[in-house]
């Protein structure tokens, strides 16, 4: 379907994905993000890139290695899509560094937070890094010398190693060169030292210091001549054949442990390690040298992730507020049952509570009149109160039924463990459609009232995770609407029991409905202005990339039609371009918290629908998911959506990047008086 249009009008999804990492990134050098925050954004920069690395480059790795010459949308083949990568990222990762060396640390250093190099140890510090390595390093490395019966050890994804120099022989009189020593992960990576003992109210330690000390002391009679820390980054997509498969469960159980040991993508070493140690790790890794990574200073900045936390320093953090709870859930006793029967109830997250969710399945855990439960699990967590409640719902001899998508990535383990769990106390579960993941986000509670059976629902455009719903933004939906319902039993109907329903009454759902009606309602709006009416459309999402929709976009411009698009990551629409998109911004908002809520609002003729959504505007939510897009009919919730979903984004004048044609982007100087930020707007309106 991509080949049949044009390749110019469309900007490539891995570079639009570093684009949005670039974004990120600047908010480590705004000197308005409070400093503890700004090493937060340097750690989620990373973390980013890893997954980057899992799973775009290793995508882009495989297609080349199969000789796949297939050009994407934009027109770009495999190889030549990593040729650019390859040229970005060393750039990025620089910078990264540069950043972290020369603005973060000593901005840290003059607020007492320390990262103590070994060079500069005093007496009285290397002594207590000594004790701390004989007595909780030591005992738990394993080092490895290398020859012909010890190889090259298997490396697991992003765990810290160190590659040692060696001189000498060993205990059996063989002469040794080279040894491997692998950083458990039960060892902490940076290590708090007592404030008198590092001479600084916050003072750490990196583990690779510690062990760049003493690593002489893992091999006795010989000299550990260099030692370097190291770190593989492998392939982490998870092959399970949609033909083949018979139960997907077992499938994944066979899977997941190989995904720590996929084929290396990326090696990161310091900037002083060896020639020879290098060239030997890219041997043993076969890895090409632009897959090399020389860095200057931790080889996994994503390991200063917890240091905000662990600094009590509430100064250099952004100030903490208490979400808001609706009004009509806040009196005392409040029944959600009785409230949803007058009218529905709307969340904001995180400004608003993720409380009322929980207390929505607790309630309907033990209430006597609940007979059937039904939830979809996308990511919940290990630790999940939701998933809990569940498990008390079943107990208490409800119907539960949840369909569990065992291939979130990366939380497939804790996906499977809670269907372990759910299965064991008789609640059905089920693993959703192999081939099209469950991503759509539904409740449904059953009751008996009168002796009739009613129905109430949630829905909501983020994942079901109460840590999440804290710094993620996303709207939630509590409504008894009949004809909703029926379309959310329908959905329930095909994911458990893949039989065919009727057309939806409210629900757009993919992969059947959504996209033909997605494309509707901006058709709708071509030709309302074509006739020379009024046409408007915005929609806020996390990425935008598929080209139907998109072509469908550039038609609206050209007829006239006025487009607001607030996309926070990959967008592969340019904006702005004569005679083809001169009608459409694009905006990116980067702030305290990641924009997650998907809102699409069509003025279709003053009615002005407008959808909440758990699906962007991709391949994958249009074709190879489950996903649900819902309308909102009452009026002041309604109002509310446009006002805290869209138009206080599209006033935003202090944290939205705007988009130019060649797919960069830019924050455009303040020029009016007042400065505008949509994320503390909203914090101010309905946190408590």
């Amino acid at each position: 379907m991509a080949q049949k249009y044009p390749p110019q009008y469309f900007i490539n999804r891995e570079l639009g994905q570093l684009e949005f990492n670039r974004r990120v990134l600047a908010q480590v050098e705004n000197i308005n993000v409070p400093l503890l925050e700004r090493l937060r954004y340097l750690c989620i920069v990373s973390s980013n890139m890893d997954e980057f690395f899992e799973i775009r480059v290793a995508g882009l790795k495989e297609q080349i290695s199969l000789n796949n010459v297939t050009a994407g949308s934009d027109g770009m083949p495999p190889r030549q899509v990593m040729q650019y990568v390859n040229e970005q990222v060393h750039e990025m990762i620089e910078q990264q560094y540069q950043i972290f060396n020369e603005v973060l640390l000593p901005a840290l250093d003059k607020e007492g937070i320390r990262f103590l190099r070994r060079t500069g140890w005093n007496d009285v510090q290397r002594a207590w890094v000594r004790n701390f390595f004989f007595t909780e390093v030591m005992p738990v490395l394993t080092p490895i010398g290398l020859d012909p019966a010890h190889p090259f050890p298997r490396v697991s994804n992003k765990s810290l190693n160190f590659v040692v120099e060696l001189s000498g022989k060993d205990a059996f009189g063989r002469n040794a060169t080279r040894a491997i020593v692998q950083a458990p992960r039960v060892l902490p990576r940076t290590i708090p030292l007592p404030s008198e003992i590092s001479g600084c109210p916050f003072g750490f330690v990196f583990l690779s210091s510690i062990l760049h000390q003493h690593v002489g002391e893992l091999f006795g009679g010989m000299e550990a001549l260099s030692c370097h820390q190291f770190r593989v980054t492998r392939n982490s997509n998870l092959f399970v054949d949609d033909e083949e498969v018979k139960n997907l469960r077992i499938s994944l159980q066979g899977e997941l442990p190989q995904r720590h040991f996929g084929n290396a993508v990326r090696l990161e070493v310091t900037k002083d390690c060896p020639t020879s140690a290098i060239e030997y790790l890219m041997q043993q890794l076969s890895l090409e040298p632009d897959d090399l990574y020389r860095v200057a200073g931790p080889v996994n900045l994503v390991r200063l992730m917890d240091i905000p936390d662990r600094v009590a320093r509430e100064d250099l953090k952004f100030p903490p507020f208490v979400a808001g709870i609706p009004s009509v859930l806040k009196k005392k006793g409040a029944d959600i049952f009785n409230v949803l029967r007058k009218g529905d109830v709307l969340l904001h997250h995180p400004f608003q509570s993720f409380a009322p969710v929980i207390n929505f399945i607790e309630q309907a855990a033990v209430d006597p009149s609940v007979v059937a439960i039904k939830q979809t699990v996308y990511r919940t967590g290990m630790d999940s109160v939701l998933m809990d409640a569940l498990l008390v719902a079943a107990r208490h001899g409800k119907e539960v039924t949840v369909v569990l998508e065992l291939l979130a990535r990366f939380d497939e383990e804790a996906n499977m463990i809670w269907a372990s769990r759910l299965e064991d106390v008789g609640a059905h579960v089920v693993y959703g459609v192999v081939g099209h993941k469950a991503h759509a986000k539904m409740i449904m509670v059953i009751r008996r009232e009168e002796g009739k059976l009613r129905r109430y629902v949630h829905l909501g455009t983020g994942n079901y995770h109460q840590r999440t719903a804290r710094f993620y933004t996303d709207f939630g939906l509590f409504t008894s609407n009949e004809e909703i319902c029926q379309d959310v039993s329908d959905v329930f109907s095909q994911l458990t029991g893949l039989g065919k329903v009727g057309k939806p009454r409210q629900l757009w759902v993919s992969p059947f409905t959504l996209h033909n009606q997605v494309l509707q309602a901006i058709q709708t709006e071509t030709k309302n202005a074509q006739a020379g009416k009024r046409a408007h459309i915005i929609a806020k999402m996390n990425s935008l990339v598929e080209p139907a929709v998109i072509m469908a976009l550039y038609e609206a411009s050209q007829a006239g039609v006025k487009i607001d698009l607030i996309v926070r990551g990959v967008c592969a629409l340019r904006p702005g371009v004569k005679g083809l998109s001169e009608n459409i911004k694009v905006r990116s908002v980067i702030g305290r918290f990641l924009e997650h809520t998907r809102v699409f609002y069509f003025y279709n003729g003053n009615q002005q629908d407008l959808y909440l959504a758990s699906a962007d505007w991709m391949d994958r939510n249009f074709f190879r998911r489950i996903e649900i897009c819902f309308p909102v009919r009452d009026k002041k919730l309604k109002k509310r959506i446009f006002e805290e979903g869209l138009q206080m984004y599209l006033q935003d004048n202090t944290q939205a990047w705007q988009m130019g044609e060649d797919g960069h982007y830019q924050i455009k100087p303040v020029r009016r008086a007042v400065k505008h930020c949509a994320q503390l707007a909203l914090l101010q309106k309905l946190a408590d």
